[in-house]
């Protein structure tokens, strides 16, 4: 007798932390750069160099790298930029974690604070949360059927699992060249950056799948023009490609994770020699998760007439994919300026960051509380001082349906900005629109005992012919064939031949005959 198992590819977690760092470090402005007479607008993004994992303990060495757009008193170029780097390096204790298992570390910038110490000098504070998760890929071995001797009688169940099909990360290259139109100016130096992965789109094919969105572009630049030696250009850039992944189909759930791994943008001479071209180069990384449903048949009990048989249980743990939503959220909010800020003559630019507070559990859903962080860009009446920028906190609240949704689930929640534009009012307010996409993966947890092995005893022939060879039973509620002809050590096909039944199904009151099979043992 051998017990025919399954393969269940699941996907746990197998531990996770989350820390904050607190950076702290002073700067001096280079000796090629104008004196700071105040910091406009402040860009933050954190790189992780490296990573090394050891028993219990998670090496992370990455940096804080800044960029600061300021006004200086030089009436020639008054916009300046000034970057830098703060480094860290961090051990963060994970239990359960082992030499050569993969982290993923997510980065967070919670609050990036530069202040002038004096004209020369900058003070850079920041808050960066790092989450840390370690999943384990495992195999559930799970019996599915018997292979053996023909009297051995055993019954299925089923139950609905998410098998994970694909779990690897891949790299994909946007690369393109921007051409600057003819009413601009030349580019002398770039001068502040945003390069924004917006609307990514995913279909599933056949051992491979497709991938679309746009990269949205905003430069600002030092100009040859000397009317205008600030100027600015915002583009988006659609890309397409085929991705291939091997054990992939069509009909199966993707879970892929974009984020952007690394940028550059040169400036490059276009055919006249002139400084008009910028060559953009983005690495998009992708941490790909596939899903599959799939139906199992697993071995429910297991019976001989000519033997004991004792099915051996384990408790298994399996993940069922209760809903896949990406819910949308639209925001609408006014920002005004403060008192000290100067007026609004155009707007250049809007970036905003979504910041997801909380998700609190409800019944049949998940509600989710967070803000989203808009900082806009501005030209200023004032030559001399052309550019501001003023920021604004538009919270929101949002209630993704999720029917069947526990305490025992689990759940993740990725934000993405989808839309955002801005409108002036006045000269001192402006109004901002917003679409927030919420991609919410729900999973239930499956707890079910399985037969791990079945262990095979000689049959108590003094018990069986004590009992009568023939049987008259009148069904019972809770009865089925299946408990019957265990208790009797018989069959179903047995009982259902001597009574002339079609169907496996008895109802209450039923009167049978029922035979032992195992007499011709004795």
């Amino acid at each position: 007798m051998e017990l025919i198992k399954k393969n269940i590819h699941m996907n746990k977690l197998k531990c996770q932390t989350s820390l904050q760092l607190t950076l702290d470090d002073d700067f001096n402005v280079p000796d090629a750069k104008p004196d700071i007479y105040k910091i406009i607008k402040e860009q933050g993004s954190v790189k992780i160099n490296d990573v090394k994992m050891s028993n219990g303990k998670l090496m992370v060495k990455g940096a804080l790298c800044f960029n600061d757009l300021y006004l200086s008193d030089e009436n020639a170029r008054p916009v300046n930029n000034m970057s830098g780097e703060v480094a860290f390096d961090e051990l963060i204790h994970l239990e359960d974690a082992c030499a050569g298992d993969d982290a993923i570390i997510n980065w967070e910038l919670e609050d990036l604070t530069t202040g002038l110490i004096n004209s020369r000098k900058l003070s850079v504070k920041a808050i960066v949360k790092l989450t840390v998760l370690v999943e384990d890929l495992y195999d559930e071995a799970t019996a599915v059927s018997v292979d053996g001797e023909e009297d051995i009688q055993f019954i299925n169940k089923s139950i609905t699992v998410t098998d994970v099909a694909v779990d690897k990360k891949d790299t994909y290259r946007v690369k393109d060249q921007i051409h600057l139109p003819s009413g601009k100016g030349n580019i002398s130096e770039i001068l502040y950056s945003e390069v924004e992965l917006r609307n990514p789109e995913v279909r599933l094919l056949d051992s491979k799948f497709s991938e679309k969105g746009e990269i949205l572009v905003f430069i600002l630049y030092a100009s040859e023009n000397e009317e205008t030696p600030v100027e600015y250009f915002e583009t988006e850039l659609p890309f397409s490609t085929i991705v291939e992944c091997n054990g992939c189909t069509e009909d199966m759930i993707d879970n892929i994770n974009f984020s952007i791994a690394s940028k550059s943008l040169d400036v490059m001479p276009d055919a006249d020699g002139e400084q008009r071209i910028i060559d953009l180069e983005v690495v998009l990384e992708m941490g790909i998760k596939i899903y599959e449903e799939e139906e199992l048949e697993l071995l429910n009990d297991v019976y001989s007439p000519s033997k004991e048989l004792v099915p051996v249980l384990k408790e298994a743990h399996y993940e069922d994919l209760l809903v896949k939503n990406n819910s949308k959220v639209r925001v609408n909010d006014r920002v005004r300026l403060t008192q000290n800020q100067p007026e609004i003559l155009q707007i250049c630019h809007a970036s905003g960051e979504i910041k997801v507070d909380d998700i609190e559990l409800i019944e049949n859903g998940l509600e989710v509380n967070g803000v989203l962080e808009v900082q806009i860009l501005y030209i200023c009446p004032d030559d001399n001082k052309p550019l501001n920028s003023v920021k604004g906190v538009i919270p929101f609240n949002q209630l993704i349906e999720a029917k069947g949704i526990n305490q025992n689930s689990i759940y993740n929640v990725k934000p993405a900005l989808e839309q955002l534009s801005v409108m002036m009012l006045d000269s001192e307010e402006i109004e901002v629109k917003a679409g927030i996409g919420l991609n919410a993966m729900v999973f239930n947890t499956v707890t079910e005992p399985i037969i791990t092995d079945i262990e095979v005893y000689d049959i108590d022939y003094e018990k069986l012919q004590s009992m009568p060879s023939v049987v008259g039973y009148i069904v019972k509620a809770r009865d089925t064939l299946w408990n019957i002809a265990k208790k009797y050590y018989t069959t179903i096909d047995r009982i259902k031949q001597i009574n002339g039944l079609e169907e496996d199904n008895v109802k209450v009151g039923d009167k049978l005959i029922i035979t032992k099979k195992v007499d011709r043992y004795i």
